[in-house]
């Protein structure tokens, strides 16, 4: 497992309440929604290399 590092993240609030929606309709944390949608678009964009960097999040 890759080690994991807090940071901090200032976001709109309907951007959060959209976020949470969504990790609520798929069972995740919003940490772990958050960290699926990036890791998601970096690997769509050919940005993410190691497979298991590219591994689903997992709820909280």
């Amino acid at each position: 497992m890759s080690e994991k590092k807090a940071y901090p993240l200032r976001i709109n609030a309907a951007v959060l309440a959209a976020m949470q929606a969504w990790a609520d309709d798929e069972l995740r944390s919003l940490n772990a929604q958050i960290e699926y949608v990036l890791r998601e678009a970096l690997r769509r964009n050919g940005r993410l290399k190691n497979s298991n960097d590219s591994e689903r999040a997992t709820s909280d």
